[in-house]
């Protein structure tokens, strides 16, 4: 089951609020994305400081098995980078909603987050 203190995208990523800096949300892949990509080997994330779309593409995830994009679940600035998948990229498989977290980011809506899934309709679109 998908955590319920969650929002979720439609492309699979998950935001958190709080974040660790003052007004940000923590952003992730969920379970079912990392279980679909397989072994993830190596994971470009957006740079600190740079202002991202919501629904743009704004970084990669490689694994074993293909290149993912990585969606700006909403539009912002980008605070933090989780710069241990540098060296671990495995994180993202083995806790993609702890350890695995992927950046951390300002929204210029904060009330574009209260819009994402819940859990209940990110795993009713699972399952459709």
């Amino acid at each position: 089951m998908n955590p319920e203190d969650l929002k979720y995208t439609a492309d699979h990523e998950w935001v958190r609020e709080p974040g660790t800096a003052a007004g940000s949300v923590r952003v992730g892949i969920t379970d079912f994305a990392q279980d679909a990509l397989g072994d993830i080997v190596y994971v470009s994330l957006p740079e600190v400081g740079t202002t991202i779309s919501a629904g743009a593409a704004c970084g990669e995830l490689e694994s074993t098995k293909s290149v993912s994009d990585i969606y700006a679940p909403v539009a912002g600035e980008v605070v933090a980078s989780n710069d241990a998948l540098d060296a671990t990229p495995e994180l993202v498989n083995t806790d993609p909603y702890g350890e695995g977290w992927l950046f951390e980011v300002v929204p210029s809506d904060p009330g574009a987050v209260a819009e994402l899934l819940d859990s209940v309709g990110y795993q009713a679109q699972l399952d459709s």
